[in-house]
């Protein structure tokens, strides 16, 4: 399970392009399109977790040989 920091910056990318396009389209009066921007935003942060969860729950099982 060789993870590197890039899935920290990856992540923290994600949330700072996110926020930013929040903030923009919240000025310019478009609230509802902003609120989907961030729902989206969450929802690829969330999968790109349960995908390194997933990998840390396989690990644990190879290495307790659960299989």
């Amino acid at each position: 399970m060789p993870y590197d920091i890039n899935a920290i910056f990856q992540i923290a990318g994600i949330g700072i392009i996110v926020a930013m396009i929040h903030t923009i389209l919240k000025q310019a009066g478009k609230g509802d399109w902003a609120d989907w921007i961030t729902l989206v935003g969450v929802v690829i942060v969330l999968y790109m977790v349960a995908s390194y969860v997933n990998d840390l729950f396989q690990e644990i099982k190879r290495v307790f040989l659960f299989k």
